[in-house]
């Protein structure tokens, strides 16, 4: 019986340990810049749920790591309008495309979900109004990655 409440709170510390701890959203969002003009902003959050906090995969965006999947976190990048491509380093390739206008704001949420023996973590495009709602939620977890 020891040995089980031992082994439970080390997995409550690992899962708390492994979210994120910055400031939340509201609490930062109005002091980001604004992005030039010819820019548009990419959120990239991931909602705070226990499962799979463990998996942290980096986010990879045309190519290049620009952050990590941090549960609870959030960080944003702005970038020329174009085509975009976006996956997270993990053992299976599920990304997502989309094209960004000039001062236009897209939402990718990181989303755990079961694979065939463990949690994998999936990037998803959402509306922007789910978007806006969702990271409300998550705290700050890094600042602009070229």
């Amino acid at each position: 019986m020891k040995l089980l409440r031992m082994s439970l709170a080390l997995i409550a510390l690992t899962v708390l340990s492994a979210c994120a701890s910055g400031p939340k959203y509201n609490e930062v969002a109005a002091t980001f810049p604004r992005s030039n003009a010819a820019d548009g902003r990419i959120w990239f959050y991931r909602p705070g749920i226990a499962f799979g906090a463990g998996i942290q995969p980096g986010v990879i965006l045309n190519g290049t790591r620009i952050g990590e999947s941090v549960p609870g976190g959030f960080f944003y990048v702005d970038r020329p309008a174009g085509n975009y491509e976006v996956l997270l380093s993990t053992e299976v390739d599920r990304k997502v495309t989309f094209t960004l206008a000039p001062g236009q704001e897209r939402y990718i949420k990181m989303t755990v979900g079961l694979g065939v023996i463990v949690y994998r973590v999936y990037p998803e495009l959402v509306d922007e109004g789910v978007g806006r709602g969702e990271i409300v939620d998550t705290s700050y977890i890094g600042g602009q990655k070229k």
